[in-house]
């Protein structure tokens, strides 16, 4: 009755419903609208002057001396010469320029130039006039040994290698996977089984707290053993996450599901159908159409990356990365919860909490940090450890997973975390027991240790 009251009020509760169908799309936005920011491009037209003192990076033009650094859509460059730092230092901002780019006689001895500008330069106008510089000193440096046509012999020597990622299964097949997805996927593991213990978890705290606060629990346990409350309210919150990640599990497969459709439909073709069309283009083109084949190119190469993406998310085991989601957060959840019950019955309210939480989200958030370290090394001591380790085995193991755990790894971090979850539940019951009566204190650990011998 207790877990059914629980579940029902809360997926009854508007909250739930409207986070049940947005979640995906917030998910989605909070990953993707960072990535869009940082990916604008500026379209204001920024005018650099410049002063060389060198003469390595001007030359004559028609009008006058001009810069040798390529220009840009929103970059460019004004050559001035004869004229002092010092002339534009008071009145640089009412000029409109962007910045004055000065370029010293010893460059080459000093390999140092000069921004200057009335605010901070960007680092990518920075980095831009770096690499440029960088690359005529060079072209410079090469026509210093009397070497015949540079250009065409460094558009030859430049070559770009795509290293694959080919995984063998023990069954003999071979599945090519990407390094980035893969980690992609196990963070996002790792980061919703966080997000959920610790919101649930919290979940159940507040409700003890106002149970407690209200009076009502005193009623409660008239009827019903503590040990019994306590459970129907981790077990009936604990369901009402499990039923907000399985809606949030449909609707992100039909999310991705349309897209993939929507954009992508040269995914769907079989590898026979787009080699008939790749040898119909061969065959049919002339003329007009050959004209843009470059741009058919880069299509291809962005259809080529998609399907690498999708071909690395098949090579992860489903099966086993949903299975072991649904492990970790139950028995996660359900040992965080427990801890998190006795917080709530410890204390009279919310502001009370502070003081006794950190101790108990200490090691979530450890794995937090484990878990960056796991990404980029999953199978070393310090990953290993704390993917066994109950505490914080349900975050990191799940960044590991989808890069292959031996399965007694599996089976050993899971029998230690329900082993633990049924020695803290224990725990928790004795010492809920005795706090769910205790009234106008503010309570510790030391007092909690002594509400569990006193139980005893």
């Amino acid at each position: 009755m207790i877990i059914q009251r629980e579940y029902l009020t809360r997926i009854r509760k508007k909250s739930f419903i409207i986070m049940s169908v947005l979640g995906p799309l917030i998910f989605a936005a909070y990953i993707l609208i960072p990535i869009y920011f940082a990916t604008m491009e500026d379209k204001e037209e920024k005018i650099m002057v410049v002063i060389d003192d060198s003469k390595l990076f001007t030359e004559q033009g028609a009008d006058g001396p001009v810069c040798v650094i390529p220009e840009t859509e929103t970059l460019k460059f004004q050559v001035i010469e004869g004229v002092p730092i010092a002339t534009f230092r008071e009145t640089f901002e009412e000029s409109g320029y962007y910045g004055l780019l000065f370029i010293p006689s010893n460059i080459l001895a000093s390999e140092s130039s000069l921004i200057y500008s009335t605010k901070q330069t960007s680092v990518e106008i920075s980095e831009y006039l770096k690499r440029s510089m960088e690359s005529e000193i060079e072209h410079l440096k090469l026509a210093q040994h009397e070497i015949e046509e540079i250009e065409k012999i460094l558009a030859e020597v430049e070559t770009s290698i795509n290293v694959r990622n080919i995984k063998w299964t023990k069954d003999g097949k071979s599945k090519e996977s990407n390094t980035g997805v893969v980690m992609g996927v196990g963070y996002l593991g790792g980061m919703m089984i966080f997000f959920f213990i610790f919101f649930f978890g919290s979940q159940v705290m507040r409700g003890v707290i106002e149970e407690k606060v209200s009076r009502i629990i005193e009623v409660i346990v008239s009827s019903v053993k503590p040990f019994q409350l306590m459970m129907g309210k981790i077990i009936g919150v604990g369901l009402t996450g499990l039923t907000q990640f399985l809606i949030w599990m449909i609707l992100s497969v039909m999310l991705i599901t349309g897209l993939k459709a929507a954009f992508f439909p040269e995914l769907s073709q079989t590898p026979t159908e787009q080699v008939v069309s790749s040898d119909l283009f061969e065959q049919g083109a002339s003329g007009e159409d050959r004209v843009n084949r470059t741009e058919e190119a880069v299509a291809s190469d962005d259809m080529e990356t998609a399907q690498e993406i999708f071909a690395s998310l098949k090579s992860i085991n489903a099966g086993v990365m949903i299975g072991s989601f649904l492990f970790y957060f139950i028995f996660g959840y359900l040992l965080y919860a427990s801890m998190f019950a006795v917080i709530g019955s410890a204390v009279d309210n919310e502001t009370d909490t502070q003081q006794l939480i950190f101790p108990v989200i200490l090691p979530l958030i450890l794995g937090i940090y484990v878990m960056i370290s796991a990404i980029n090394n999953p199978d070393n001591a310090l990953s290993f450890w704390f993917s066994i380790i109950p505490f914080t085995s349900p975050v990191v193991m799940m960044v590991r997973i989808p890069f292959g755990v031996p399965w007694w790894q599996l089976a050993l971090s899971g029998s230690l975390l329900i082993g633990t979850f049924l020695g803290m539940t224990w725990v928790a019951g004795k010492v809920y027991r005795t706090g769910i009566l205790m009234y106008g204190k503010k309570n510790s650990y030391k007092e909690i240790w002594k509400w569990l011998r006193y139980s005893s």
